[in-house]
Order: structure tokens, then C-alpha cells, then sequence
């Protein structure tokens, strides 16, 4: 089943559980045999030539669609073995039943061993689900650690376990999946955090539960969106109706980040790019990138003049923090267009502490998003999401939370994460050439929202891209010439 747009948090999860149980009638044990077919068939297209399968089972009703797997596993000619986490004793209501069920059909059910696992070829992972609060318990890690060690593909049931499903940071420890089957709705744990480095391959199933309307915690960025925003050109097109880009930037002797912003807002469409640039640097940037029109600025005076002719201004980077870039940075917020600020721009902007802007778009990274709230990079990390809305919330406009899972945020819409790109973008210059993709963007469709979105997966996927053939040595210039592939993308 293909993945939804939605992602929702645990308490909007059980949410949509108890409206599938109680409003639309479906009994939970119903529920649990769905989930149970569904990762079977997920096992079965994943490991075709698996035969020998071991399921760890916990207490709760992630334990009980172990008990139900093995049961269906065992019916389809599968050599299973159960482990039970939690004396089944133990056991209440639906889990309970699931393990009456497997026992019934003359399932093989043990205690856990942490040796048997060395004998399969899947590992099932049914002990903890979205329901796990505070740290995992000693004799539950050890359980984990045993999976973890037993270097078996493993298939997580709903989310991998000592994970947590809210942040996506493990617990204590998590068990590290190849695939995870979810159920009903996807949790923002298999997005935020560590949650893609341990849930592998996600893989959903509605369970035939049609969800009401809500407003979900996070919304994937879909690559449909990309030929929505840029479609074909009409052949009148011209270069006067695509926009008009200025990017300032690349103060004394960093010439190169303000050329790459520049020339990736051309690779994404953008008609015209001016960049505006320290004396010194123009004769590098002009030289790097011939299609990009170049001006020195001796002082903020002479940015106005250019700044009426944009339609977009990218500001931040390679500017530095001299004088020359703290007056530039005072005169471009006299801009009252869409304002994209990076890199040194919003370095001098967390000094400042300006009020709040609707038409900018800020795309910091976490350390500059620790400066701008004036927290630790570690507290932005981890809680990304609420570290997005605390810029929102302080600076207005539009947020571009860089990193793994980039988030992209504004008042009275629902988040967004950008589920590509990959380790080898952690490179010098990358942050620069987003800054321009999204510049160039937003001055061919007029919507920042949409802008943001757009650039930041369209980068992702030239990144990805460019990754292909190895992820340590990617050159931020060849993922802006990479861009113009995926702005084409139809």
C-alpha cells in the first residue's frame, strides 16, 4: 500500500484507534488479524526465501499481533517460533487471545532465547509499540541487544521497539529494523530524529480503517509537487517571465557561496540572477558562473537600487560578519518582497532579535537555529519539530529546519519533512545552493510555501543523485548542476 501524506503523533494515533474501534465498529481483535495478514505479506514479498521465522512477542497488543503473525505464519508452511517477552500469564484482553489463538493451532512458544535467534532467517519484532513510555526496561534491552546482535534481517511491527514514536529517538536502546509495517496512520517517530536509522524500509497498511478528517502532525513532501509548481514552459515563454533573483552575499574573500546560491537559482529556472557581492569577490564570482550578472557594493546605499528590481532577494551566503555585512543585513530588511535569509545573514539576524516577518523564508541549520533561539544545538536536536515551531512561533514567515528529515514550517499549516537526501550532503556549500534553488524557485511561482517545499526536495533529490556512485566526495556545485533534473521532473 502506497505511504500516505499524513503523519500523526502517538496521541492522535490512539486517537484514530479508538475512532475505528468504538465510532466505525471494528472490533480490536479484528484489527489485530489485519495487522498480523498485512506483515506477513510484507515478510513474505521482502524475504521470499525466508522459512525459518522467529517472532519476539511482548505484553501488549504489539506482543499480540506477534502472537497473530506467527499464527498465520505458521497456517501459510512457515517453520515458526515464538519467544514471549512477558509471561502470557501475564496477558489481558486481545493480546491475550492472540497467543489462546496461536497455541490452539500447536504454536511453538517459549521463552525468550537470545541463541534461537542465531537460527532463523527473519527476526519479528512484536515487544514494545507506540504505547512505550519513559526508558526501556534492563531485561527489555537486553532482549534488544540480542536482536541488534544477531545480524538477522528483522521486520518491526508497527514501530521498531525502544523507539520512541513521538521524537523518533531511542529510549535506552531500539531494536535496528530493515523494514517497519505500520499500521492505521504513520507515526512521526519513523521520520523524526533517529527514526529513519532504525526503522529501514517503511511500509504501511490502513488496516481498512478510513480515517476522519484531521489535521496531521507532519505532512510528507510528495514529488508530485515538484511538476504541480514547475510545469512544462509554453514555447512563447521568455526569460522576463520567470523571475528576477538577487542574491547577496560573498563578502571578503568567501566568493564561492554567494556564486553557488546564484547559479543554483538559475539550474532551478529562475530568468534573471543578479548577485551582489563584496568588491573583491566579483571578478571570482563572475568568472565561476558567466550568465550571472555581478555588482560590487561599497556600502547598504547601493543595495536599494537592486533590491527594487528583484522579485526575490536571497541574502546570507558567504557575507560574513564584517561591518560591510552587518550594514548589508540592516538594508535588506528593508525589503518588503520574499526575503530568503541563510548562513551569516541569520547569524547577525540572532544579535539583532528583529520582529516577526511574514514574507521571509529562514533556512537555518541547527547550530544556527540554537543561535536564533538562543538554546543548544543539542536541544534543537532533539526536538526538531518543536524547535521548528519556536522559530515560527518567534521569527513568523516561513522556517526551513535543515538537517536529516529538513522541516519546513509556517503559521496555520501543518509541517512538512523531506524524507530524501542522505550523509554526503554534510558538505561545505550545500546550505547555499538550497538558499538559491528555493530563491529561484519562489520568483517563477510567487508562493513561498510552495517554494520551500519544492526547493528543498528537489535538492534533496539532486543530492541522492549525485550520492549514487558513493556518498563521501559530493561536491555541492555538482548537486546544483544536478538541479536542473529534478526541476524537470513530470
Amino acid at each position: 500500500m502506497a505511504l500516505p501524506t499524513a503523519i500523526y503523533s502517538t496521541r492522535q494515533i490512539r486517537e484514530l484507534d479508538a475512532y475505528a474501534i468504538q465510532t466505525l465498529g471494528i472490533p480490536g481483535y479484528t484489527l489485530m488479524k489485519r495487522a498480523g495478514e498485512a506483515s506477513l505479506r510484507m515478510l513474505r514479498t521482502r524475504w521470499p526465501m525466508a522459512q525459518r521465522v522467529a517472532i519476539l512477542c511482548g505484553g501488549g497488543n504489539n506482543g499480540g499481533d506477534g502472537y497473530v503473525v506467527a499464527r498465520f505464519a505458521q497456517a501459510s508452511g512457515l517453520d515458526v517460533r515464538a519467544f514471549w517477552a512477558v509471561d502470557p500469564a501475564l496477558l489481558r484482553g486481545d493480546a491475550r487471545r492472540a497467543h489462546e489463538d496461536f497455541r490452539a493451532s500447536a504454536g511453538r512458544i517459549a521463552a525468550f532465547d537470545a541463541a534461537a535467534l542465531l537460527d532463523c532467517d527473519v527476526i519479528v519484532d512484536a515487544l514494545l509499540g507506540v504505547g512505550l513510555q519513559g526508558q526501556v526496561r534492563d531485561d527489555t534491552r537486553h532482549m534488544i541487544a540480542a536482536i541488534n546482535d544477531a545480524r538477522r534481517p528483522v521486520l518491526s511491527l508497527d514501530i521498531p521497539s525502544g523507539l520512541s514514536s513521538d521524537s523518533g529517538l531511542p529510549l535506552g536502546d531500539a531494536v535496528r529494523a530493515d523494514a517497519t509495517v505500520t499500521f492505521i496512520g504513520l507515526k512521526t517517530g519513523l521520520y523524526l530524529g533517529d527514526g529513519p536509522e532504525y526503522c529501514g524500509t517503511i511500509y504501511f497498511d490502513d488496516l481498512e480503517v478510513v480515517a476522519p478528517e484531521t489535521t496531521p502532525r507532519l505532512t510528507r513532501i510528495l514529488e508530485t509537487e515538484i511538476a504541480l509548481s514547475l510545469p512544462r514552459r509554453p514555447r512563447t515563454a521568455h526569460k522576463g517571465v520567470f523571475g528576477r533573483v538577487l542574491v547577496v552575499g560573498g563578502g571578503p574573500g568567501m566568493p564561492g557561496a554567494a556564486r553557488l546560491a546564484g547559479e543554483s537559482a538559475l539550474r532551478v529556472g529562475a530568468g534573471l540572477v543578479t548577485v551582489v557581492t563584496a568588491p573583491d569577490s566579483v571578478y571570482a564570482v563572475a568568472a565561476g558562473r558567466p550568465e550571472l550578472i555581478v555588482h560590487g557594493a561599497v556600502d547598504a546605499a547601493s543595495l536599494s537600487e537592486h533590491m527594487a528590481w528583484a522579485d526575490v532577494v536571497a541574502i546570507g551566503p558567504g557575507l560574513g560578519q564584517t561591518p560591510w555585512a552587518r550594514s548589508i543585513v540592516d538594508a535588506a530588511l528593508a525589503y518588503t518582497g520574499p526575503l530568503i535569509v541563510d548562513a551569516d545573514a541569520l547569524n547577525l539576524l540572532a544579535e539583532r532579535q528583529p520582529e516577526r516577518r511574514d514574507h521571509w523564508i529562514m533556512t537555518p541549520h541547527p547550530g544556527e537555529a540554537a543561535r536564533l533561539l538562543g538554546i543548544s544545538t543539542t536541544a534543537v536536536q532533539s526536538d526538531r519539530l518543536g524547535a521548528l515551531e519556536m522559530l515560527i512561533e518567534r521569527y513568523g514567515g516561513i522556517a526551513v529546519l535543515k538537517g536529516a528529515g529538513t522541516l519546513i514550517g509556517a503559521n496555520g499549516r501543518p509541517p512538512a519533512i523531506c524524507e530524501r537526501g542522505n550523509p554526503g550532503m554534510a558538505a561545505p556549500g550545500m546550505g547555499d545552493v538550497l538558499t538559491g534553488a528555493i530563491a529561484g524557485i519562489c520568483a517563477q511561482i510567487g508562493d513561498p510555501w510552495a517554494a520551500a517545499r519544492v526547493g528543498v526536495l528537489a535538492h534533496a533529490m539532486a543530492g541522492d543523485a549525485e550520492g549514487r556512485n558513493g556518498e563521501r566526495g559530493v561536491l555541492a556545485s555538482e548537486v546544483a548542476r544536478e538541479l536542473r533534473t529534478w526541476v524537470n521532473f513530470q
